[in-house]
């Protein structure tokens, strides 16, 4: 049993309200069952219960036994002393009030609906399951429900970007386009250099990218430069020695300190994602566009972004995806694809909490653009697709992800809204 079940089964009356009694025989009539309480303190707050004719107006603390009541320390704690009902599973020790009045206890054991429970059973049976709880059920709920519950999953997910973007905004005052540099470099290394590059951001100021941002060749040196690119004596080609003489002068004059600077990795990355070729598109889209935040915010279509990231690296890596080795000439342009994923992991979140900071509801655009993209391909969408599940874009596969991630890998069915379906039933 688990005390999650106990609120559903309070918040949605799914107990024979026509026939309660105290553990004491006093009779239960609920008025209203309040209003469901997520953070600390009693789990209902504002009921109204009628006890043998008497209206009281409080709050009401759930648990699996009466007792739990002492093993929580709410005896101890003032925000407990206006509960005027607990309800339980079982009720196995007498609870008191500070003035030695008892509290009226609701034990739920003998009195939820047979059906309920076996419901309740077969959704937390993971004898019978492959993949998640709901998995030959999850299509039977209606599509206008679903449909809501995917997008509350999406805003769900964008909030949680968005906490790391409220924190580079308190590290950096405010600044939208130190910002946007520091989370756009790190999503440009990914999972294996994401850190990296996020240490080159950290320890490579600002100020001087917005000195230098006009020039491409003095970016690239100063990127290079400071993961610890330009340091072999056995290259010697011209482009290569450019950069270490860039490098060296504007490390004097602007007193760069690399220390602590992780060196970007090569082992299990495709050439196209080598941190040569990723540093060198970084550096192309800030030398094409000066006040790089300003345009993000004007760019309201999934053609805008496309065209503001239409970038690729410096003619150098046309040739090359290391330092001094030739390879077979192909432009090294930002995909479509990889942009989509800066779109969805950096310039989505920076939208939502630019709207969020001028007091509005949300910008418009960012369902407009994340609808435009396909949905994305990995083994979690795969598996929902393969239930019957309908997942047509990237709006749906990022709300489809955060229902796996935060609801159905965590057995939180009692908070999604498929779980409360199948729970409900006609009961």
């Amino acid at each position: 049993m688990r005390e999650d079940f106990l609120h559903f089964i309070w918040k949605y009356k799914k107990i024979q309200t026509n026939q309660l009694f105290t553990s004491q025989g006093e009779n239960i009539e609920i008025v209203s069952e309040g209003t469901h309480n997520q953070l600390s303190g009693p789990d209902f707050f504002n009921a109204q219960v009628k006890i043998s004719d008497q209206l009281w107006a409080g709050n009401v603390e759930i648990h699996i036994k009466s007792s739990d009541w002492y093993v929580h320390g709410h005896e101890n704690d003032t925000n407990y002393d206006n509960v005027i009902l607990h309800v339980v599973w079982e009720d196995d020790v007498a609870i008191f009030r500070k003035d030695n009045t008892q509290i009226p206890t609701l034990e739920l054991k003998k009195i939820i609906p047979q059906k309920v429970l076996e419901r309740y059973k077969s959704l937390f049976d993971t004898s019978k399951k492959n993949f998640i709880n709901c998995e030959k059920q999850i299509t039977s709920i209606d599509d206008f429900s679903f449909k809501n519950w995917l997008e509350r999953l999406f805003f769900e997910r964008l909030e949680q970007k968005a906490i790391y973007v409220e924190e580079l905004l308190e590290k950096y005052n405010n600044d939208w386009e130190q910002v946007l540099f520091s989370l756009l470099l790190k999503n440009f290394g990914l999972k294996i250099n994401g850190n990296s590059f996020k240490s080159l951001s950290e320890h490579l100021p600002f100020s001087t990218v917005r000195k230098i941002s006009d020039n491409t060749t003095q970016l690239e040196a100063i990127f290079f430069g400071m993961v610890g690119f330009l340091e072999d004596d056995e290259i010697s080609d011209h482009y290569y020695t450019n950069l270490r003489n860039e490098y060296s002068f504007l490390a004097h004059k602007f007193k760069l300190n690399k220390e602590g600077v992780e060196q970007p990795e090569f082992f299990k990355l495709r050439p196209p994602n080598f941190p040569t070729i990723r540093l060198s598109q970084f550096a192309a889209i800030y030398a094409e566009n000066q006040n790089l935040f300003s345009k993000i915010l004007a760019s309201s279509t999934l053609e805008d972004i496309y065209k503001l990231f239409n970038v690729q690296a410096s003619d150098y890596w046309t040739t090359h995806f290391t330092f001094g080795k030739a390879s077979k000439k192909s432009e090294k342009k930002l995909t479509k694809k990889f942009i989509e994923l800066l779109l969805i992991n950096t310039i989505l979140p920076l939208k939502f909490c630019y709207a969020r900071s001028l007091n509005r509801t949300g910008d418009v655009s960012i369902v407009d653009i994340i609808s435009a993209i396909k949905k994305e391909k990995n083994n979690i969408i795969d598996q929902y697709l393969a239930l019957g599940v309908k997942v047509d874009n990237a709006f749906e596969s990022q709300a489809i992800l955060e229902l796996y991630n935060n609801y159905c890998s965590k057995n939180n069915c009692l908070q999604c809204a498929v779980g409360n379906h199948l729970l409900k039933g006609n009961t």
